[in-house]
């Protein structure tokens, strides 16, 4: 019997501490969540704006990717005009080649 009594203090013990601790109240719970919902909101805040951020970035990307487009179509049209360009200029040249290759008529005296 003796062995009994030694965990019945024990057992009166625990069984008060269950009971004393309780559960936490509704303003207890507030107090300590305050802190983690206020960063919570910051950090969303920052995400907005982060956000915010990226989509105006994309946006531009996106404006330069069609400038640039359009620059390229432009260059291709160019090339196409100095293409012939250099087409004329060596077929002139080839001209006056073949004249300067022929014997010069001189004038009768």
């Amino acid at each position: 019997m003796r062995n009994g009594m030694k965990f019945a203090p024990l057992a009166m013990l625990m069984i008060g501490a269950v009971g004393l601790s309780g559960c936490a109240t509704k303003s207890f719970v507030r107090e300590q969540i305050a802190p983690v919902s206020q960063r919570v909101d910051a950090l969303e805040t920052r995400l907005q704006e982060t956000d915010g951020t990226a989509k105006q970035a994309l946006s531009q990307a996106q404006a330069a990717s069609g400038q640039a487009q359009q620059n390229g179509q432009r260059l291709d049209q160019l090339n196409g005009r100095v293409d012939t360009l250099d087409q004329q200029q060596q077929a002139l040249s080839q001209k006056v080649e073949q004249q300067n290759a022929k014997p010069r008529k001189r004038p009768r005296n």
